[in-house]
């Protein structure tokens, strides 16, 4: 299958545009990128009927601009300030750029948490669905002001994949100021069928001054949605009208192909986004069942390690510590520990209670590792 082909029947894409390709070389936000890029994004929404989610970064450097500040802050305090400074100068500018075509720049801010809380994960996905229904552009930023390491990112390139994810989106976009994925002797990379060793070894160390990304992080993000089944195209943001021409299948960029699988909406989030809490290692029979797509049961299970409670995301490992699957367990770490390598008909003894589920994870709640 050809560009033209993946992009021919497109309707909605997520596009992520870095800190560089928005800012100009004093690294103040470029009034002139931006309204160009609203321009395009109109085009494709007014004359394609596309819906279009933006994941844009710099609020950080617009706010370091305005503040003086010539060097990225190293202390989490002013990296904040920096962004509740920068944020709304950058929602200005593309208000602004997006008002004479009729289009309204949605706010939205986020942390890691919004991803991994299920009822804040669907809450997320039904605002987007809003106001795509109501002319507005979303634009997502990680919430700089108030994120702390426990419940950030830090990137906003794996934010952009994890709402392709979220919006089961046609495409991922990711713009940069580089023309795509570079091997070792400069050239573009046009098509990248898999994310081998071969593949990552390109990836160069500089990231940008002002930006926390970097090819490394973009492959990072590429790889969690061409597992989810989606294509993803790694392009130049400063190319004049790059998001209609890479959707009109212009061989610009990288394109890396999707998975074999287009998993669902609830794999995506279980297989991809929730935060595991613990693990659960399983003996060879009990493996062997999870391949053919079968429930994992009490009785095929070695041992467990964590801290999670009823319902929430482990992975399941095998006796060398490989990845099998991820699922939602049915029992807390301490039920587990009782019923670990037992048999259903013993559960009412070891339990103390006159219920219980038969597997420990479902097959439904279950996503097997690629």
């Amino acid at each position: 299958m050809n560009r033209a082909e993946i992009v021919s029947g497109v309707t909605s894409i997520v596009v992520k545009i870095g800190t560089n390709a928005l800012t100009g070389e004093n690294g103040a936000l470029d009034h002139a990128i931006i309204t160009a890029l609203a321009d395009d994004l109109a085009r494709l929404r007014k004359d394609r009927r596309i819906y279009i989610t933006l994941v844009s970064s710099g609020a950080i450097g617009a706010g370091m601009t305005e503040m003086g500040l010539t060097a990225r802050p190293k202390d989490l305090p002013m990296l904040q300030a920096a962004a509740a400074v920068g944020q709304s100068l950058l929602m200005n500018h593309f208000a602004q750029a997006l008002k004479p075509h009729g289009l309204h720049a949605g706010q939205i801010l986020v942390t890691r948490q919004d991803f991994e809380h299920r009822l804040r994960y669907l809450n997320l996905r039904n605002c987007i669905h809003a106001l795509h229904r109501s002319d507005s552009v979303p634009i997502i930023n990680e919430n700089d002001a108030v994120a702390v390491e426990e419940i950030r990112f830090g990137d906003n390139d794996l934010i952009a994949a994890h709402v392709t994810n979220l919006l089961r989106a046609n495409v991922l976009i990711l713009l940069s100021v580089v023309d795509g994925l570079l091997d070792d002797q400069g050239r573009v990379q046009s098509t990248v069928t898999g994310m081998d060793e071969s593949v990552t070894a390109m990836v160069r160390p500089e990231k940008s001054a002002r930006g926390s990304g970097g090819m490394g992080g973009k492959l990072v993000a590429a790889g969690t949605v061409r597992t989810a089944g989606e294509p993803v195209i790694i392009a130049n943001g400063k190319t004049p009208g790059i998001v209609s021409r890479l959707l009109a299948g212009e061989p610009l960029g990288t394109l890396i192909l999707p998975g074999a699988r287009r998993l669902s909406a609830r794999s995506r989030w279980i297989g991809l986004t929730a935060r595991t809490l613990g693990s659960l290692t399983v003996d060879d029979g009990a493996k062997k069942a999870l391949k053919n797509n079968k429930s994992l049961l009490a009785r095929g299970i070695t041992a467990a390690a964590g801290e999670f409670a009823q319902g929430d995301a482990v992975v399941v490992v095998d006796g060398d510590g490989g990845i099998i699957a991820r699922g939602l367990s049915n029992y807390s770490r301490e039920e587990v520990e009782k019923i670990k390598g037992q048999k259903t008909s013993s559960f009412k003894a070891l339990l103390a209670r006159d219920t219980w589920y038969e597997e420990v994870i479902h097959r439904d709640n279950l996503v097997l590792a690629q």
